[in-house]
């Protein structure tokens, strides 16, 4: 009889205990226009008969601030009776059908550009769909479709296909010649994010790969002709922990890319590449923002002309020129400080000054190559952002870097978002 009288009191302890709780009743998301609330719904970790966690609330707001579809968010709590709760999420969306265009330029006149659409919110649902054409001596065309909630708000799927073809230089014997280089295929990923900070990428791509000889030296260990299928498998891994105010990020970022490329032709060897971006953001006073790109990179050290790791404008040395070398193995740093000068309700200037520089590993080098003055480049230079805030990814950049190492040139580098 006592046992039951304790077991009756305990139950009824409990009972009063979650009576008392501060549950949320309702979550209601406002400000949506062309997101379908229904998945936006699907992403949050505050539902609906839970208990009011302001952990998990501000989780979402972070959440809902890196889709592509929303500009801004924030959340408001109501009760009726300091029990029950409604939790609101108000949203400002993006526009998110976006035109792009890089363009980039150098002192030696080489000249390319690539342009396209881009659909960010494809159904409402924060897929992206997109097409580009490239103009780099020859013409180049892809298609991607990538929807990273396609199965649950965990799982997805990501599909590319590209068909390019530009004039490349090959570097050998101290002496350099050009290739006209196509590369068309065919990728298919699993996205998986295991929460919104931590996602994965997994995948295989299957693709061709053919040069033809243009011009410049020759050797007979340097085929004039190639071509060869072959297929990858690529891993990404990204932390990401950047907190997001419009044009403004603070944090830390790391995003490792691990792939395996095998040949089907036996005189090509099988090789393997990683690189590691880490990037880290402060904000600096009300206006200013300091940004930093450490990119580590090694491939398997096969002496070829065709090395996987490159040193061009467009990637990682604004100024320097178009593919102007190559190696097996990289280690680049860009850091810039950005500042507001114009900040309104839909627009931005900012301005930045930057230094990017980096070094690379010759093919079938060693290590002690990272710091042979030939292979370390170094420009500083100056730039500006036309930012709109209401539409996603809306930065027009402008960059002039000016070479200080040896053998450097300058150049202007224009393109579609910020450079990292």
């Amino acid at each position: 009889m006592l046992r039951l009288s304790f077991v009756v009191i305990s139950l009824l302890i409990c009972a009063v205990g979650l009576a008392q709780e501060n549950l949320v009743t309702d979550v209601k998301i406002q400000g949506a226009k062309r997101t379908k609330t229904s998945f936006i719904k699907k992403l949050l970790k505050m539902q609906p008969e839970m208990a009011l966690d302001s952990t998990l609330i501000n989780d979402d707001i972070e959440r809902l601030k890196r889709l592509p579809s929303i500009a801004h968010a924030y959340f408001e709590v109501f009760s009726s009776d300091q029990t029950r709760y409604a939790v609101h999420y108000t949203i400002e969306e993006n526009f998110t059908l976006i035109p792009f265009a890089n363009l980039f330029t150098s002192s030696n006149d080489d000249f390319a550009f690539r342009i396209g659409l881009q659909e960010f919110n494809f159904l409402g649902k924060n897929i992206t769909l997109g097409g580009f054409y490239q103009y780099d001596i020859f013409n180049s065309y892809g298609l991607s479709v990538r929807a990273p909630n396609l199965f649950s708000n965990k799982l997805g799927l990501a599909v590319n296909y590209h068909d390019f073809t530009t004039q490349e230089p090959v570097f050998f014997d101290s002496t350099t010649a050009d290739y006209r280089y196509n590369n068309e295929g065919f990728e298919v990923l699993g996205l998986y994010e295991f929460d919104f900070r931590n996602r994965m990428e997994l995948g295989v791509s299957l693709f061709t790969e053919d040069y033809s000889y243009l011009s410049g030296a020759t050797n007979p260990q340097v085929p004039l002709a190639l071509n060869v299928d072959k297929h990858l498998f690529k891993l990404i891994y990204e932390y990401n922990g950047l907190e997001y105010f419009y044009q403004y990020l603070e944090g830390f970022r790391s995003a490792l890319n691990f792939q395996y490329v095998g040949s089907s032709d036996a005189t090509l060897p099988e090789f393997l590449i990683g690189f590691n971006d880490f990037t880290y953001f402060h904000r600096v006073g009300e206006r200013g923002n300091w940004a930093s790109r450490l990119r580590l990179g090694l491939a398997s050290n096969v002496d070829t002309p065709f090395a996987p790791f490159t040193v061009d404008n467009n990637l990682n040395i604004r100024g320097v020129g178009n593919t102007i070398d190559r190696g097996t193995g990289a280690i680049v740093l860009n850091t810039e400080y950005r500042y507001t000068i114009i900040d309104k309700n839909w627009f931005v200037l900012q301005s930045n000054i930057f230094v990017d520089g980096g070094s690379w590993r010759n093919p079938g080098g060693g290590l002690g190559d990272f710091a042979d003055s030939q292979n370390i480049r170094i420009y500083p230079g100056v730039g500006l952002r036309f930012i709109h805030k209401k539409i996603f990814n809306a930065i027009f950049r402008i960059d002039y870097g000016y070479g200080i190492t040896e053998d450097s040139s300058r150049g202007i580098v224009f393109g579609i978002g910020q450079y990292f």
